[in-house]
């Protein structure tokens, strides 16, 4: 069964463009307790949006879990440190803001409105769709 996620990333540090050009990569910096159990509950076909957070605040592009996750090979022996590889589908056609998703009241439990700060963030199957929808995804 496909699972879908929210990976958050600051333009800063990864943003999509990059995940374009790279094509793949290792989705690791992950140091939540929370956001680390998500990655650990992800399986390879899952689909993710990126969200660009800091000044962009918006979805803007689709990627896949290529990879189911392992430890991070960066952090040596810590086996509480989990990764999973990602492949870049898409950009969005329309990026969809932070403040477009909490002015819909059907969002008003998707863990992007009740828990801004977390990076990894589970998306109900229903949700998934209507995001998609606002970002031009037919």
């Amino acid at each position: 069964m496909v699972h879908y996620w929210i990976l958050k990333t600051d333009t800063d540090a990864y943003d999509f463009t990059q995940l374009e050009r790279e094509q793949r990569t290792v989705w690791d910096g992950v140091r939540n307790a929370l956001a680390l159990k998500h990655i650990r509950s992800m399986t390879k076909g899952d689909r993710v949006l990126i969200y660009h957070s800091g000044k962009e605040k918006a979805l803007v592009g689709l990627a896949r879990i290529v990879r189911d996750p392992y430890p991070d090979p960066a952090q040596g022996d810590d086996p509480t440190l989990a990764v999973v590889d990602i492949e870049a589908e898409g950009r969005l056609p329309a990026p969809v803001p932070l403040a477009t998703v909490k002015a819909d009241p059907g969002f008003a439990d998707l863990g992007l409105v009740r828990m801004p700060r977390l990076s990894v963030i589970p998306v109900p199957p229903a949700q998934w769709t209507r995001l998609l929808a606002l970002g031009g995804v037919r």
